[in-house]
């Protein structure tokens, strides 16, 4: 379970994406993001997925990784699907009881779980492709600005950058525990749905203790080498921009221009 979570992971291969400054992907993430939110026609999603299929290829892993990674919010996408398809008025195809699906709704159904999945694994390709020192290292340069405004930016940096990590690792501990109890003959995937609902309430009391526990030993370790509040802190790898950094910010530049002008000229 815990492998097929995507955000949080690194994934160590020798791509061009791997080799780009951090702050590089992240600007690049950043302009991504909101040249994405202006989609509204299918050739609009159509385009946006053609470039989500290159940057999964440049990042040279595997497409199964990322299905793994797909297959935990299928939930979440199936009733994002439904909730549109129910609950959008319009022009009536099919009805059965109360029950109406419209041709508006599912347009929007589908818009907003294909938008779902490009903002996953977008969002993914950052952390997939860098290492979790490196992913603070650019945010710290990045919000450098907000320092002469006494913003905290070296413990935000790390905070972040710890909940992003975190998240397999409770993912990890989830499967840790429910192995457990599976050992002890209480398997909770034989019960029905709503009886399985109601039987993971007593697990996140023990999941929320060794979250607390991880968090106790990470702050020692974090004390124990008197990181203190980050600040006049040296990096042994000093990020520097090279050539390919501007090359390639200014290809996500002109990709999310383009995405503007599909927007602007209502392709």
């Amino acid at each position: 379970m815990a492998n097929s979570v995507l955000i949080g992971q690194y994934v160590d291969r020798d791509s061009l994406l791997h080799r780009l400054d951090p702050r590089t992907k992240i600007v690049s993430l950043i302009m991504m993001m909101l040249s994405f939110l202006t989609l509204e026609t299918f050739i609009s999603y159509a385009v946006a997925s053609i470039i989500i299929l290159g940057i999964l290829l440049l990042s040279q892993i595997p497409f199964r990784f990322f299905w793994k990674g797909i297959r935990p919010i299928l939930v979440i996408l199936i009733f994002t699907f439904l909730y549109h398809v129910i609950f959008t008025k319009g022009n009536v195809i099919w009805s059965w009881s109360f029950i109406e699906l419209t041709e508006e709704g599912l347009q929007n159904g589908i818009r907003f779980v294909w938008r779902i999945m490009l903002f996953v694994l977008l969002a993914s390709i950052l952390t997939l492709t860098t290492k979790p020192l490196s992913l603070s290292q650019g945010l710290e340069k990045l919000l450098s600005p907000l320092s002469k405004l006494h913003v905290p930016i070296e413990q935000f940096s790390l905070m972040i950058v710890i909940a992003i990590r975190f998240i397999p690792t409770i993912i990890e501990e989830l499967e840790r525990i429910l192995l457990a109890q599976k050992a002890r003959g209480y398997d909770i995937k034989t019960l029905t749905l709503p009886k399985r609902i109601f039987a993971y309430i007593p697990i996140l009391i023990p999941l929320l203790i060794t979250i607390i526990q991880r968090a106790e030993q990470l702050t020692f370790a974090i004390d124990a080498r008197a990181y203190g509040n980050g600040k006049g802190r040296t990096s042994y790898k000093l990020l520097k921009l090279q050539r390919v950094d501007y090359q390639a910010g200014g290809i996500v530049m002109i990709m999310s221009i383009t995405m503007l002008l599909i927007k602007v000229g209502g392709i």
